[in-house]
C-alpha cells in the first residue's frame, strides 16, 4: 500500500515555505478527507467526528470516530513546521553601495554558508490593520545574499558573520522593500501593522540522480515528518478504543517556548477538551494520558559517505532503509525501551524495516519536541524518524524510497492492531 509518494512530499515542501503555509496546505488535506477546522474560542464538539485546529504555525487534528470512552488513550503523532532559514528584520531596509539590500538574520541553526548565492524568495504571513491576518509568499528570486568572491577572500575560506554578511540585495537603487510584498500580497503597505517574513529556496523540489532515487528539498527537516505524519493519520484504520492526533509545533528549532511550541499548552489543551466534550472528568483526562503514546517525528542523520568518522560506528543508518528510532541515554531524545517497544511493533505491523540510532558520544546531541512534550504532558514518548543528509542545510537530501515506509510506519503506530 503506497500512502505517500516522493512526488507528493516535493509538492508539500514547495506549497509550504513556512510554518504558516505547511499548516495552510495540511488543513486543505484535512478539509477534502472530511476533517472539519474548529477554533479555540468556539465550544468544543461534543459528537464523535474528525476536527483540527490551527494555532499560527501550529496544527493539531485529531478524530473521535472509534472512540467510546472518556477515558480511551489518544495515539499522537509529533513534528515541528519549523525550519532554520533568514528572517527580515523589522527595520531592514538599507542602502549600501547605492544598492536596495534587506537586513536579515538566521533563524534556528542554520548552515549559514548554505543560504550564500541563492535564489530566494520571501513568504510568511503580514497582520492587518482590521485585524486580519494574510499569508503571502512570493516565490521567485527577489532576495539574493551574495558570497565574498575567492579573490578578495584572500583564498581562505570566509567565516560568516550572522550580522554583517547576510544582507539581500533586492535592487539596483535603494527602496522599500515592504512595500514590494504588500503589493506582491494586493495589500496598502500602510495597513500593514506586522509581519513575519522569511526567506526561501526558490528552486523546486526535485526527485534526483539517475535513476531519481533521491528527494533534493528545502525544509525535509522536518516538512518530511509533517507531511508523512499528515498522510499516516489519513490513511490510519480505525481502531476501537483510539483516539488518533497528528500535533505539528512551531518554533521547535529555537527551543520551543512559545505560545503554539512544544512547551506551550497546546496539545495539552486540546486532549483535555477532547475528553471534557466526551463527558468525562479531570480524573479521566489524566487517565487517557496515563495510557496514551506519542511518537514524535523528526529528521535522522544517515551516515554521511563523506564524512563516516562523524558517526557512532555501531550505528550506520542507511538512506533507503528504512525509518530510524532514535536514542540518547541523556534525553536529549525521548526514547526509553518500553517506547522502542511501541514503535518496533508499528514498523512489524507496517512491514517495513526499523533502523537504530545513536549520536556519538564525544559529539553534542541535537533534540527535538519529544523530550520537551514528554515532559509537559507526563505521555509516554519515543523519537523516530527518517534519514536525511545536509540537516539544516538550505537544501537537503533523502532518498525517495524512504517516504512511503516512514508514512507507513507512523500510520500503524496510529492504528496498533
Amino acid at each position: 500500500m503506497t500512502i505517500a509518494s516522493a512526488a507528493d512530499l516535493c509538492t508539500f515542501v514547495d506549497s509550504s515555505p513556512t510554518p504558516f503555509h505547511a499548516c495552510a496546505t495540511a488543513a486543505a488535506e484535512l478539509d477534502s478527507a472530511g476533517y472539519r477546522r474548529i477554533h479555540e474560542s468556539d465550544a468544543w464538539p461534543t459528537r464523535p467526528g474528525r476536527h483540527y485546529v490551527v494555532r499560527g504555525g501550529s496544527l493539531v487534528a485529531w478524530s473521535t470516530e472509534s472512540s467510546s470512552a472518556a477515558t480511551d488513550p489518544f495515539r499522537v503523532v509529533g513534528g515541528h513546521t519549523d525550519s532554520p532559514n533568514l528572517r527580515l528584520k523589522q527595520h531592514h531596509d538599507l542602502a549600501t553601495e547605492g544598492l536596495g539590500v534587506v537586513a536579515l538574520e538566521p533563524y534556528g541553526g542554520a548552515w549559514l554558508h548554505s543560504w550564500l548565492d541563492r535564489d530566494l524568495g520571501i513568504a510568511g504571513r503580514l497582520a492587518m490593520r482590521d485585524g486580519s491576518e494574510i499569508l503571502v509568499h512570493v516565490d521567485e528570486p527577489v532576495l539574493r545574499v551574495p558570497q565574498l568572491a575567492i579573490h578578495l577572500s584572500d583564498r581562505k575560506p570566509l567565516e560568516v558573520d550572522p550580522q554583517r554578511h547576510l544582507n539581500g540585495i533586492w535592487a539596483t537603487s535603494p527602496g522599500r522593500f515592504m512595500e514590494h510584498v504588500a503589493h506582491r500580497a494586493g495589500v496598502d503597505v500602510a495597513a500593514v501593522l506586522g509581519f513575519d517574513l522569511m526567506t526561501h529556496d526558490t528552486q523546486p523540489s526535485a526527485l534526483t540522480g539517475a535513476r531519481n532515487e533521491l528527494v533534493s528539498a528545502p525544509r525535509l527537516d522536518n516538512q518530511a515528518t509533517c507531511f508523512a505524519g499528515l498522510r499516516a493519520l489519513l490513511a490510519a484504520e480505525s481502531v476501537p478504543g483510539i483516539r488518533p492526533v497528528l500535533a505539528l509545533f512551531d518554533h521547535e528549532e529555537v527551543g520551543s517556548t512559545s505560545e503554539r511550541g512544544a512547551q506551550s499548552d497546546l496539545l495539552l489543551t486540546v486532549l483535555e477538551r477532547i475528553v471534557l466534550a466526551a463527558g468525562g472528568t479531570r480524573d479521566d483526562y489524566h487517565r487517557a494520558i496515563a495510557a496514551s503514546v506519542c511518537a514524535s517525528g523528526d529528521m535522522a542523520h544517515a551516515t554521511h559517505p563523506n564524512h563516516p568518522e562523524r558517526h557512532e560506528p555501531l550505528h550506520h543508518i542507511a538512506m533507503g532503509g528504512g525509518p530510524v528510532l532514535k536514542v540518547n541515554v541523556n534525553l536529549r531524545y525521548a526514547t526509553d525501551a518500553v517506547g522502542a517497544a511501541h514503535f518496533q511493533r508499528a514498523c512489524d505491523q507496517a512491514g517495513v524495516p526499523l533502523q537504530r540510532y545513536e549520536h556519538r558520544a564525544d559529539l553534542p546531541c541535537g533534540s527535538t519536541i519529544g523530550p520537551l512534550s514528554a515532559a509537559r504532558t507526563g505521555m509516554l514518548t519515543v523519537d523516530v524518524g527518517a534519514p536525511q543528509l545536509a540537516m539544516h542545510s538550505a537544501r537537503e537530501v533523502m532518498a525517495a524510497a524512504d517516504v512511503a515506509p516512514y508514512a507507513l510506519a507512523l500510520s500503524a503506530f496510529l492504528a496498533p492492531a
